[in-house]
Protein backbone atom coordinates (compact mmCIF):
# COMPACT_ATOMS: atom_id res chain seq x y z
CA UNK A 1 0.00 0.00 0.00
CA UNK A 2 1.30 3.46 -0.91
CA UNK A 3 2.08 5.66 2.09
CA UNK A 4 0.08 8.75 2.97
CA UNK A 5 1.80 12.13 2.83
CA UNK A 6 0.91 14.90 5.26
CA UNK A 7 2.31 18.31 4.31
CA UNK A 8 2.71 20.89 7.08
CA UNK A 9 4.41 23.41 4.81
CA UNK A 10 3.40 26.51 2.87
CA UNK A 11 3.95 24.71 -0.40
CA UNK A 12 1.26 23.83 -2.93
CA UNK A 13 3.81 22.38 -5.35
CA UNK A 14 4.99 19.85 -2.79
CA UNK A 15 1.45 18.59 -2.34
CA UNK A 16 0.93 18.32 -6.09
CA UNK A 17 4.25 16.53 -6.48
CA UNK A 18 3.41 13.94 -3.85
CA UNK A 19 -0.06 13.31 -5.23
CA UNK A 20 1.68 11.29 -7.92
CA UNK A 21 2.91 8.97 -5.20
CA UNK A 22 -0.24 8.73 -3.09
CA UNK A 23 -3.98 9.22 -3.40
CA UNK A 24 -4.23 10.36 0.22
CA UNK A 25 -2.22 13.58 0.44
CA UNK A 26 -3.43 15.85 3.23
CA UNK A 27 -2.41 19.50 2.98
CA UNK A 28 -2.92 20.92 6.45
CA UNK A 29 -1.30 24.31 5.97
CA UNK A 30 -2.11 25.81 2.53
CA UNK A 31 -0.07 28.60 0.94
CA UNK A 32 -0.51 32.08 2.37
CA UNK A 33 -1.03 35.37 0.57
CA UNK A 34 -1.46 35.18 -3.18
CA UNK A 35 -0.78 31.46 -3.26
CA UNK A 36 2.84 31.67 -4.41
CA UNK A 37 4.50 28.31 -3.88
CA UNK A 38 7.57 27.86 -1.77
CA UNK A 39 10.63 26.40 -3.53
CA UNK A 40 11.10 22.65 -3.71
CA UNK A 41 14.01 20.26 -4.13
CA UNK A 42 17.45 21.86 -4.24
CA UNK A 43 15.97 25.36 -4.26
CA UNK A 44 14.16 24.73 -0.97
CA UNK A 45 17.25 23.31 0.69
CA UNK A 46 19.43 26.20 -0.50
CA UNK A 47 16.86 28.72 0.70
CA UNK A 48 16.67 27.13 4.15
CA UNK A 49 20.44 26.91 4.51
CA UNK A 50 20.89 30.55 3.52
CA UNK A 51 18.18 31.90 5.82
CA UNK A 52 19.23 29.86 8.85
CA UNK A 53 15.66 30.33 10.14
CA UNK A 54 13.42 27.75 8.43
CA UNK A 55 14.19 24.11 7.90
CA UNK A 56 12.09 21.59 6.02
CA UNK A 57 12.17 18.11 7.54
CA UNK A 58 10.43 14.85 6.65
CA UNK A 59 9.46 11.96 8.94
CA UNK A 60 9.09 8.63 7.11
CA UNK A 61 6.82 6.45 9.23
CA UNK A 62 7.10 2.90 7.91
CA UNK A 63 6.82 -0.65 9.21
CA UNK A 64 10.11 -2.51 8.87
CA UNK A 65 10.19 -6.22 8.16
CA UNK A 66 12.82 -8.83 8.91
CA UNK A 67 14.93 -8.45 5.75
CA UNK A 68 17.42 -5.53 5.67
CA UNK A 69 17.61 -5.63 1.85
CA UNK A 70 13.85 -5.27 1.44
CA UNK A 71 13.75 -2.53 4.05
CA UNK A 72 16.57 -0.70 2.29
CA UNK A 73 14.50 -0.59 -0.91
CA UNK A 74 11.61 1.07 0.94
CA UNK A 75 13.98 3.48 2.71
CA UNK A 76 15.64 4.53 -0.54
CA UNK A 77 12.23 5.26 -2.08
CA UNK A 78 11.26 7.45 0.85
CA UNK A 79 14.60 9.28 0.83
CA UNK A 80 13.98 10.11 -2.84
CA UNK A 81 10.45 11.32 -2.06
CA UNK A 82 11.72 13.54 0.75
CA UNK A 83 14.35 14.99 -1.55
CA UNK A 84 11.78 15.74 -4.23
CA UNK A 85 9.67 17.54 -1.63
CA UNK A 86 12.58 19.80 -0.73
CA UNK A 87 13.32 18.34 2.70
CA UNK A 88 16.84 18.94 3.96
CA UNK A 89 16.53 16.16 6.54
CA UNK A 90 14.54 12.92 6.48
CA UNK A 91 14.10 10.84 9.64
CA UNK A 92 13.27 7.13 9.76
CA UNK A 93 12.29 4.99 12.75
CA UNK A 94 14.50 3.08 15.12
CA UNK A 95 15.13 -0.44 13.77
CA UNK A 96 14.30 0.62 10.20
CA UNK A 97 16.99 -1.82 9.04
CA UNK A 98 15.12 -4.76 10.58
CA UNK A 99 12.37 -4.83 13.18
CA UNK A 100 12.93 -6.08 16.71
CA UNK A 101 11.34 -9.43 15.82
CA UNK A 102 14.56 -10.22 13.94
CA UNK A 103 17.59 -11.91 15.51
CA UNK A 104 19.64 -8.76 15.96
CA UNK A 105 23.06 -10.42 16.04
CA UNK A 106 22.32 -11.97 12.64
CA UNK A 107 21.12 -8.80 10.90
CA UNK A 108 23.66 -6.36 12.38
CA UNK A 109 26.12 -4.86 9.90
CA UNK A 110 29.05 -2.46 10.24
CA UNK A 111 28.71 1.15 9.16
CA UNK A 112 30.51 0.34 5.92
CA UNK A 113 28.29 -2.68 5.20
CA UNK A 114 25.74 -2.99 2.39
CA UNK A 115 22.79 -1.55 4.31
CA UNK A 116 24.54 1.63 5.46
CA UNK A 117 26.23 1.99 2.09
CA UNK A 118 22.85 1.80 0.39
CA UNK A 119 21.38 4.46 2.67
CA UNK A 120 24.45 6.61 2.11
CA UNK A 121 24.11 6.35 -1.67
CA UNK A 122 20.39 7.17 -1.58
CA UNK A 123 20.95 10.22 0.64
CA UNK A 124 23.74 11.47 -1.61
CA UNK A 125 21.61 11.02 -4.72
CA UNK A 126 18.68 12.89 -3.17
CA UNK A 127 20.85 15.61 -1.64
CA UNK A 128 19.35 15.15 1.83
CA UNK A 129 20.57 14.12 5.27
CA UNK A 130 19.05 10.80 6.31
CA UNK A 131 18.74 9.50 9.88
CA UNK A 132 18.06 5.76 9.84
CA UNK A 133 17.83 3.25 12.68
CA UNK A 134 20.01 0.16 12.25
CA UNK A 135 22.01 -2.38 14.26
CA UNK A 136 25.81 -2.52 14.30
CA UNK A 137 28.17 -5.08 15.88
CA UNK A 138 29.28 -4.23 19.42
CA UNK A 139 32.03 -6.84 19.76
CA UNK A 140 34.86 -5.74 22.00
CA UNK A 141 33.21 -2.46 22.94
CA UNK A 142 33.29 -1.12 26.47
CA UNK A 143 29.91 0.12 27.60
CA UNK A 144 28.71 2.26 30.46
CA UNK A 145 26.04 4.77 31.34
CA UNK A 146 26.68 8.15 29.79
CA UNK A 147 27.55 11.11 31.96
CA UNK A 148 25.89 14.47 31.33
CA UNK A 149 29.07 16.38 32.17
CA UNK A 150 29.16 19.36 29.82
CA UNK A 151 32.94 19.60 30.01
CA UNK A 152 33.18 17.17 27.09
CA UNK A 153 32.64 18.68 23.64
CA UNK A 154 30.39 16.38 21.62
CA UNK A 155 29.59 18.46 18.54
CA UNK A 156 30.27 17.03 15.09
CA UNK A 157 31.59 19.47 12.50
CA UNK A 158 30.06 19.24 9.06
CA UNK A 159 32.80 16.81 8.01
CA UNK A 160 32.69 14.81 11.25
CA UNK A 161 32.85 11.03 11.30
CA UNK A 162 32.25 8.38 13.90
CA UNK A 163 31.14 8.66 17.53
CA UNK A 164 31.98 12.14 18.47
CA UNK A 165 34.97 12.97 20.61
CA UNK A 166 33.87 11.36 23.89
CA UNK A 167 36.77 11.22 26.37
CA UNK A 168 37.02 7.88 28.07
CA UNK A 169 36.57 9.44 31.51
CA UNK A 170 33.21 10.93 30.48
CA UNK A 171 31.44 7.72 31.46
CA UNK A 172 29.44 7.29 34.63
CA UNK A 173 28.44 4.07 36.37
CA UNK A 174 30.09 1.08 34.76
CA UNK A 175 28.08 -1.90 33.59
CA UNK A 176 29.15 -5.34 32.49
CA UNK A 177 31.15 -5.49 29.22
CA UNK A 178 29.05 -6.37 26.20
CA UNK A 179 29.14 -10.01 25.17
CA UNK A 180 30.22 -10.60 21.60
CA UNK A 181 26.67 -11.46 20.60
CA UNK A 182 25.27 -8.04 21.52
CA UNK A 183 24.84 -5.20 19.04
CA UNK A 184 24.50 -1.43 19.18
CA UNK A 185 21.14 0.18 18.45
CA UNK A 186 22.53 2.77 16.06
CA UNK A 187 21.27 5.83 14.23
CA UNK A 188 23.13 6.26 10.95
CA UNK A 189 23.35 9.98 10.15
CA UNK A 190 24.52 10.54 6.60
CA UNK A 191 24.20 12.98 3.74
CA UNK A 192 25.87 15.99 2.15
CA UNK A 193 28.51 17.30 4.52
CA UNK A 194 27.91 14.84 7.37
CA UNK A 195 28.78 11.27 8.28
CA UNK A 196 28.36 10.12 11.88
CA UNK A 197 26.18 7.96 14.14
CA UNK A 198 24.57 7.78 17.56
CA UNK A 199 24.33 4.60 19.66
CA UNK A 200 21.25 4.45 21.92
CA UNK A 201 22.24 5.13 25.52
CA UNK A 202 19.18 4.04 27.53
CA UNK A 203 18.00 0.49 26.82
CA UNK A 204 14.40 -0.71 27.02
CA UNK A 205 14.41 -3.00 30.04
CA UNK A 206 10.76 -2.45 30.95
CA UNK A 207 7.24 -3.80 30.40
CA UNK A 208 8.60 -7.34 30.11
CA UNK A 209 11.27 -6.47 27.52
CA UNK A 210 15.01 -6.70 28.12
CA UNK A 211 16.79 -4.86 25.33
CA UNK A 212 20.09 -5.05 27.22
CA UNK A 213 20.16 -8.82 26.65
CA UNK A 214 20.83 -8.25 22.95
CA UNK A 215 21.93 -4.60 22.75
CA UNK A 216 24.91 -2.85 24.34
CA UNK A 217 24.35 0.76 25.45
CA UNK A 218 26.08 3.65 23.75
CA UNK A 219 28.53 5.97 25.47
CA UNK A 220 28.05 9.41 24.00
CA UNK A 221 25.54 12.13 23.35
CA UNK A 222 25.74 13.44 19.81
CA UNK A 223 25.01 16.76 18.14
CA UNK A 224 25.88 17.90 14.64
CA UNK A 225 26.21 21.32 13.02
CA UNK A 226 24.73 21.26 9.53
CA UNK A 227 22.33 23.34 7.41
CA UNK A 228 22.96 26.27 9.73
CA UNK A 229 21.36 24.26 12.53
CA UNK A 230 22.58 22.29 15.54
CA UNK A 231 20.77 18.95 15.74
CA UNK A 232 20.83 16.49 18.65
CA UNK A 233 19.87 12.82 18.68
CA UNK A 234 18.12 10.34 20.94
CA UNK A 235 16.34 7.03 20.44
CA UNK A 236 12.98 5.77 21.72
CA UNK A 237 13.43 4.80 25.41
CA UNK A 238 15.79 7.78 25.81
CA UNK A 239 12.55 9.80 25.92
CA UNK A 240 12.03 8.69 29.52
CA UNK A 241 15.24 10.41 30.65
CA UNK A 242 14.71 14.19 30.64
CA UNK A 243 18.30 15.02 31.61
CA UNK A 244 19.50 13.82 28.21
CA UNK A 245 17.26 16.32 26.46
CA UNK A 246 18.08 19.18 28.79
CA UNK A 247 21.74 18.51 28.13
CA UNK A 248 21.22 18.47 24.36
CA UNK A 249 19.49 21.83 24.71
CA UNK A 250 22.38 23.17 26.78
CA UNK A 251 24.75 22.02 24.05
CA UNK A 252 22.83 24.22 21.66
CA UNK A 253 20.57 21.74 19.85
CA UNK A 254 17.77 23.57 18.05
CA UNK A 255 16.21 20.33 16.82
CA UNK A 256 16.28 16.94 18.55
CA UNK A 257 15.61 13.92 16.34
CA UNK A 258 14.13 10.83 18.04
CA UNK A 259 13.62 7.68 15.95
CA UNK A 260 11.54 5.08 17.79
CA UNK A 261 9.91 1.67 17.71
CA UNK A 262 7.46 2.37 20.52
CA UNK A 263 5.84 -0.72 22.01
CA UNK A 264 2.03 -0.83 22.00
CA UNK A 265 0.00 -1.49 25.13
CA UNK A 266 -2.41 0.09 27.60
CA UNK A 267 -1.60 3.76 28.07
CA UNK A 268 1.41 3.66 25.73
CA UNK A 269 0.07 6.21 23.25
CA UNK A 270 -0.71 8.60 26.11
CA UNK A 271 2.84 8.20 27.39
CA UNK A 272 4.26 8.75 23.89
CA UNK A 273 2.15 11.89 23.51
CA UNK A 274 3.21 13.39 26.84
CA UNK A 275 6.88 12.40 26.65
CA UNK A 276 7.52 13.73 23.16
CA UNK A 277 6.00 17.10 23.99
CA UNK A 278 7.67 17.26 27.40
CA UNK A 279 11.11 16.49 26.00
CA UNK A 280 10.69 19.30 23.47
CA UNK A 281 10.12 21.62 26.41
CA UNK A 282 13.07 20.15 28.36
CA UNK A 283 15.45 20.79 25.46
CA UNK A 284 13.66 24.02 24.42
CA UNK A 285 14.05 22.78 20.88
CA UNK A 286 11.92 21.33 18.13
CA UNK A 287 11.54 17.59 18.61
CA UNK A 288 10.97 15.28 15.63
CA UNK A 289 9.90 11.82 16.80
CA UNK A 290 9.55 9.21 14.04
CA UNK A 291 8.01 5.90 15.08
CA UNK A 292 7.41 2.67 13.23
CA UNK A 293 3.88 2.49 11.83
CA UNK A 294 1.43 0.57 14.02
CA UNK A 295 1.99 -3.17 13.85
CA UNK A 296 -0.09 -5.80 15.68
CA UNK A 297 1.76 -6.57 18.93
CA UNK A 298 3.81 -9.75 19.27
CA UNK A 299 4.17 -10.25 23.00
CA UNK A 300 6.63 -7.78 24.53
CA UNK A 301 8.42 -7.04 21.21
CA UNK A 302 8.48 -3.30 20.47
CA UNK A 303 7.10 -2.94 16.94
CA UNK A 304 5.63 0.57 16.84
CA UNK A 305 2.40 2.48 17.30
CA UNK A 306 2.86 5.21 14.68
CA UNK A 307 1.81 8.78 15.57
CA UNK A 308 5.10 10.31 14.47
CA UNK A 309 5.13 14.00 15.27
CA UNK A 310 6.99 17.28 15.45
CA UNK A 311 6.64 19.42 18.59
CA UNK A 312 7.89 22.97 19.02
CA UNK A 313 9.93 24.22 22.02
CA UNK A 314 6.71 25.02 23.89
CA UNK A 315 5.49 21.43 23.54
CA UNK A 316 2.86 22.26 20.90
CA UNK A 317 2.43 19.77 18.06
CA UNK A 318 3.06 21.39 14.69
CA UNK A 319 2.49 18.20 12.70
CA UNK A 320 1.56 14.57 13.35
CA UNK A 321 0.57 11.33 11.65
CA UNK A 322 -1.85 8.64 12.77
CA UNK A 323 -0.92 4.97 13.11
CA UNK A 324 -0.65 4.18 9.39
CA UNK A 325 2.45 4.31 7.20
CA UNK A 326 3.05 7.79 5.82
CA UNK A 327 5.38 10.73 5.47
CA UNK A 328 5.08 13.96 7.45
CA UNK A 329 6.66 17.05 5.89
CA UNK A 330 7.08 20.07 8.15
CA UNK A 331 8.70 23.48 7.84
CA UNK A 332 10.07 24.49 11.24
CA UNK A 333 10.83 28.08 12.18
CA UNK A 334 14.08 28.01 14.13
CA UNK A 335 13.54 31.54 15.47
CA UNK A 336 11.00 29.93 17.81
CA UNK A 337 13.91 28.26 19.64
CA UNK A 338 15.61 31.57 20.42
CA UNK A 339 12.28 33.05 21.45
CA UNK A 340 11.51 30.20 23.86
CA UNK A 341 14.96 30.31 25.43
CA UNK A 342 14.77 34.07 25.86
CA UNK A 343 11.32 33.98 27.44
CA UNK A 344 12.05 30.93 29.63
CA UNK A 345 15.81 30.85 30.38
CA UNK A 346 15.73 27.44 32.06
CA UNK A 347 18.74 26.00 30.24
CA UNK A 348 21.02 28.66 31.68
CA UNK A 349 19.64 28.38 35.19
CA UNK A 350 21.81 25.41 36.21
CA UNK A 351 20.87 22.23 38.03
CA UNK A 352 19.25 21.89 41.47
CA UNK A 353 22.58 20.60 42.82
CA UNK A 354 24.61 23.50 41.46
CA UNK A 355 22.06 26.02 42.73
CA UNK A 356 21.63 24.65 46.27
CA UNK A 357 24.57 22.34 46.86
CA UNK A 358 24.52 18.68 47.80
CA UNK A 359 22.47 17.68 50.82
CA UNK A 360 23.18 14.87 53.24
Amino acid sequence: MLPRYVVMADNKEVTELLEARSSAVVETNPPRGGGESAPRGDDARSSAAESGERLRIALAQLSAGLDPAENLTAIAEQIAAAGEAGAALVVFPEAAMACFAATLAEVAQPLDGPFASGVRAAAAAAGVIAVVGMFTPASGSETADVSLDRSAEMVAPASGTGVLGAPEDELGEAVAPAPDSRVHNTLLITGPGIETHYDKVHLYDAYGSQESATVAPGKSLVTIDVLGTRIGFATCYDLRFPDQFTELGRRGAQLVVVPASWADGPGKFEQWDVLTRARAMDSQAFLAACDQAWTPPQGAIALGIGHSRVANPYGKLVGALDGDAGMLIVDIDLTTVDEARRQLPILSSGSLTSAHGDSD
